[in-house]
């Protein structure tokens, strides 16, 4: 029978510093999350605000949806996405974005 303590390889923070924020936008605006970020969560209310990944083209996210990126593991050689994500609104949207970064 095996003795010892069970450890994740390649984790190199075991308790790391996360800075989260959430932001709300109803109408016209942009809510922009530069890259780096562990992860980000679009919860749409109201309209189809559209969503471009690194400046990529734009998509239209329906009313309802929620969407979500994520990695799992983090430290100094951890993971982050790699993508900035833009979300805009127009008349009648409204949706929530919400991300947590690795300080």
């Amino acid at each position: 029978m095996p003795v010892g303590t069970v450890v994740r390889c390649g984790v190199t923070a075991a308790n790391p510093l996360i800075d989260s924020t959430v932001q709300r936008q109803t109408g016209v605006g942009t809510v922009t999350i530069a890259a780096g970020a562990r992860s980000v969560t679009l919860i749409v209310y109201a309209g189809a605000p559209t969503v471009a990944l690194s400046g990529g083209t734009a998509v239209p996210i329906a009313t309802g949806s929620s969407l979500t990126w994520s990695v799992d593991q983090g430290g100094k050689a951890g993971e982050s996405l790699q993508d900035s994500f833009v979300v805009t609104g127009i008349a009648g949207t409204d949706f929530v974005v919400l991300s947590t970064r690795e300080l």
